[in-house]
């Protein structure tokens, strides 16, 4: 067998109990999170995505759209299907905000390395 084991043609990792438990610990300390329920594809089963209020996000998979929206329930945040309502501007801004900053660490590191930047 492989350095990292072997992976098993044409199938799909589920979800699994840590999933939820990372979804509901990500959730537990972050304000105005909303989840977003990805279709399951070729490659993935389906997927939760929790947006909080600063665009901060997460994915994990989860047991079916019943099972988000259970999930979600539990939590009592509200639940969309993203092939319905989309992924909220706020994780997009978030997004690109990481992008600058990481590319601000990336200047300042090579500045430091030798007077560039």
């Amino acid at each position: 067998m492989g350095l990292f084991g072997r992976k098993r043609a044409g199938r799909r990792r589920g979800a699994a109990a840590a999933d939820a438990e990372y979804l509901r610990a990500w959730a537990a300390v972050r304000e105005g999170v909303e989840a977003f329920v990805e279709p399951r594809t070729a490659v993935t089963e389906t997927t939760m995505v929790l947006v909080a209020k600063d665009g901060e996000w997460t994915r994990r998979r989860v047991a079916g759209p019943e099972g988000a929206r259970k999930l979600a329930r539990s939590l009592t945040i509200p639940v969309y299907d993203v092939q319905l309502v989309g992924y909220p501007q706020r994780m997009r801004d978030h997004d690109a905000r990481q992008r600058v900053l990481r590319e601000r660490e990336r200047r300042r590191g090579l500045g430091e390395l030798g007077g560039l930047g």
